[in-house]
């Protein structure tokens, strides 16, 4: 099992290790250092020896999975954090697990991605324009992370979004869970929130601007591809496809009309 390691970590790596790089590339590969959480390193670790019968035969990642997109994109993503057996086992967010099919689905019909589906980190993959990452970078137990788990993970999405402020104008976030987690990364990152806080829904839309106020960010909502989300059809296909069109749309990134 490739993630495996030892060596305790300090609680503040994440803060420390985010504030000393440079560009996108080095941030996913420290990121993919880090051991801060013990109960994540635990359960990671574990998903990635015991396995799933499915999966018997493959080296599991078993780390923290970094973003994955061009470090230049106008629209980011946010999840939620890597499936036990998604992209803890492939190394790529969003791989390998039915929320990524539905989400990679999703992107290719549009145009935004370069193939449909989403297996391993070596299948060929592009994003054009889009970046996809995650507040909390380790696979949780249940998919539910703590408060302090995702504080603990925060100085990574931070410095992510950092690196990519001179191209972005559009955000989609997937999910209660991300929209909350970004709100306070964005106004420590020098965005201006609206009061009172813009809440969660699905098509919301809230517009940030910087401190000068000659920027704007536009945050967007939508409800998550989860397997249950997906099958209850509370978010279908043609409803994530609008989403993210929106976010596209806004942020300035060709789209193309999908299949009927």
């Amino acid at each position: 099992m490739r993630g495996s390691r030892t060596t305790p970590q300090a609680h503040d790596f994440p803060s420390v290790a985010a504030a000393r790089v440079d560009s996108v590339r080095e941030l996913d590969e420290a990121e993919a250092t880090c051991r801060a959480c013990p109960r994540l390193v635990a359960w990671r670790e574990e998903a990635g020896r015991v396995k799933r019968r499915a999966f018997r035969d493959w080296e599991y990642w078993a780390r923290p999975v970094p973003g994955f997109g061009p470090p230049d994109a106008p629209l980011a993503i946010i999840g939620l954090a890597p499936a036990a057996h998604g992209g803890n086992r492939t190394g790529r967010i969003f791989t390998g697990d039915p929320s990524g099919n539905a989400l990679y689905a999703a992107l290719y019909d549009l145009g935004l991605a370069s193939q449909p589906l989403a297996t391993h980190c070596d299948d060929g993959m592009e994003l054009y324009g889009v970046r996809i990452t995650v507040p909390v970078h380790c696979a949780p137990p249940a998919n539910r992370p703590t408060t302090t788990e995702r504080d603990t993970c925060r100085p990574w999405l931070a410095r992510e979004l950092e690196l990519l402020r001179p191209t972005l104008r559009a955000i989609v976030a997937l999910g209660g869970f991300a929209w909350q987690a970004l709100l306070p990364v964005l106004t420590a990152t020098g965005w201006q929130v609206p009061r009172p806080r813009p809440a969660f829904g699905h098509g919301a839309h809230a517009q940030l601007t910087d401190a000068r106020g000659e920027r704007v960010l536009h945050l967007i909502g939508g409800y998550h591809p989860s397997q249950r989300n997906m099958s209850t059809r509370t978010l279908t296909p043609a409803m994530l496809r609008d989403v993210l069109r929106r976010g596209a749309t806004i942020a300035e990134v060709p789209v193309r009309r999908p299949p009927a």
